[in-house]
């Protein structure tokens, strides 16, 4: 259930016309009263002889009593409660009870002690009702409305467990703003996906991205082919942008402009500068200032999931102001390794960055400066461009959405364990994605390692095997029995003919992070090994692979098992 104060107005009739009118696209179905102040206020849907002037000179009335000074400007407040599309159709009568609840917890009404001001609720819908009140009564009295979006808030959650709703997580006000019913319904009868307000969001995001600077910012704004307007003071100081869709414009043929705070609360031009104030600073000698240079696609992808790995200690050791800033810079690397994906992962890849956003923002400020190795990975991304979704390309990819996929998991658990329930079920819900993602991304070049693991000479096979159970003793049953084994071997083996001792690398890639929320131990293995161990991503090109024992003829294999015998 959503309750959703609206901006007060100063014309009561006018909302009556448009809550007892058709709607904007005709959706409004049989406009009539659920509950009222007095429980026998006029119905203008249900009853011929009563009018909408006869309903709004009743509401109003106790404005006629009141002086200029006591009377509150603008009087009319509006409140929308709606249902999500999988509860049950509730009745009338149910629907005037949540009324009725909705205005006592406002501060609108007291139905109980038959005090407050006057009100109505109307339904034209199956799924919702509008609140109507006039911020007046007789004697003067105005209603304490200080924070009545948390309590009705409060009470919506209330009523969705004794009504058996879907019950939604409290929110904390961080969250953007909501398209509104106009919003939504002008982007259905424009066929859009998304509301304008939306598509927006998702633009400035992925322009902020790695950005570093306000000239860089704007020119990706332009570059994305939206329309912008600065606004600048006296001095000549940057105050704040607007943005607009060339396409959506109003009923003067006008584009619609939306500040950057109202698309969400960290797109306004002070919070991006936030993210910039840090970016060249020195008080870290740990952390290298953005670098100017593009990475090829494939490089600014392994440099993601390096990023990803480091970041992951910061959210789940660091203090809350760091951790907070890392799952904000995350987002930013989602954004853009969306925007640079290849058309087999693009999709999930967009609604994991979607999804996430609600999760990237909390109460807790984020410190930063120490985020800057994530905004450099984001910011490689995006200046690398487009990957190709083959060969290395596709499987850096994979090693990268891997690494993401921890990190947000633990970004999940960060915001579970502050009790931010929303940005936690965001976070949980973009990980999804990440899998299916991840899924698509990786199959073809683990089909390749797993087709050269089962190629191995077999005492190599055996001694990776032993090789596994003396690094891991916890995990090696359980990825010997997993279809990824093989490819995990065939990475053993690379990795040990490139110089690197396979039971350290496996002991180091197992004990620095949890694996309990893998799909499969092994394939988490083999991109943390690959990584760790400089080995490209993608085996199929992988040079010197002759050298890895997969036939018995072999002469470098046939050494390391001379080798090997000698010490034993």
């Amino acid at each position: 259930m959503v309750p959703k104060i609206h901006k007060r107005g100063k014309r009561t009739i006018g909302l009556l016309y448009y809550l007892y009118g058709p709607g904007k696209a005709e959706e409004h179905v049989d406009p009539h009263l659920v509950a009222s102040w007095d429980h026998a206020a006029p119905d203008p849907g249900r009853d011929a002889e009563a009018t909408y002037k006869e309903l709004q000179q009743l509401l109003d009335q106790p404005l006629a009593l009141l002086t200029d000074a006591q009377r509150t400007k603008p009087h009319v407040w509006h409140l929308s409660v709606r249902n999500g599309p999988t509860d049950r159709i509730l009745s009338d009568e149910e629907w005037g009870d949540i009324a009725r609840r909705m205005v006592a917890a406002a501060g609108i009404d007291d139905p109980d002690q038959g005090a407050g001001c006057r009100w109505v609720a109307v339904r034209h819908a199956a799924d919702h009702i509008h609140i109507l009140a006039t911020l007046a009564r007789e004697d003067g009295y105005r209603p304490d409305l200080d924070r009545d979006a948390l309590r009705v808030q409060a009470e919506a959650r209330l009523l969705e467990q004794e009504l058996g709703l879907r019950r939604l997580k409290p929110g904390d006000g961080t969250a953007a703003q909501r398209p509104t019913s106009a919003e939504r319904h002008k982007a259905e009868r424009q066929g859009r996906e998304h509301t304008a307000r939306e598509e927006l969001r998702e633009t400035v995001r992925r322009a902020v991205a790695g950005a570093v600077s306000e000239e860089e910012f704007f020119g990706r704004l332009a570059a994305a082919g939206l329309l912008v307007k600065t606004r600048v003071a006296p001095s000549g100081d940057l105050l704040g942008y607007k943005v607009a869709l060339p396409d959506d414009r109003n009923k003067d043929g006008e584009p619609v402009y939306y500040p950057g705070a109202r698309l969400a609360p960290d797109l306004s031009l002070p919070r991006i500068r936030e993210r910039w104030s840090t970016d060249n600073a020195q008080d870290d000698a740990r952390v290298q200032p953005l670098r100017a240079a593009p990475a090829a696609p494939a490089t600014a992808r392994r440099s993601t999931a390096a990023a990803a790995w480091q970041a992951v200690l910061f959210v789940e050791h660091g203090e809350d102001g760091l951790a907070a800033a890392h799952i904000a810079a995350a987002g930013e690397v989602l954004d853009a390794l969306a925007k640079t994906s290849s058309a087999h992962t693009r999709r999930e890849l967009q609604e994991a960055a979607r999804t996430f956003e609600r999760a990237s923002r909390s109460h807790i400020r984020a410190i930063r400066g120490h985020d800057r190795v994530l905004r450099q990975a984001a910011r490689d991304l995006v200046r690398g461009g487009p990957a190709l979704g083959r060969g290395e390309d596709s499987a850096s990819t994979a090693m990268a959405i891997d690494m993401l996929f921890f990190l947000i998991t633990a970004a999940a658990h960060w915001h579970a364990r502050k009790g931010h329930a929303q940005q936690a079920e965001a976070a949980q819900q973009a990980a999804e994605h990440l899998r299916s993602a991840y899924r698509a991304a990786a199959g073809h070049p683990l089909a390749v390692l797993h087709q050269r693991g089962r190629r191995l000479a077999r005492p190599l096979l055996q001694r990776h095997t032993a090789v596994l159970r003396e690094a891991v003793p916890l995990l090696a049953e359980q990825v010997l029995a997993e279809e990824g084994w093989y490819a995990l071997a065939a990475t053993l083996a690379e990795a040990e003919a490139a110089g690197h001792d396979p039971a350290a690398l496996l002991a180091d890639a197992a004990g620095r992070r949890e694996l309990g929320t893998a799909d499969s131990v092994s394939d988490v293995l083999v991109w943390r090994l690959r990584r760790t161990a400089g080995l490209p991503a993608d085996a199929t090109g992988t040079p010197g692979t002759a050298r890895l024992g997969t036939t018995p003829s072999n002469g470098t294999a046939q050494e390391r098992e001379r080798r090997e015998r000698r010490r034993r």
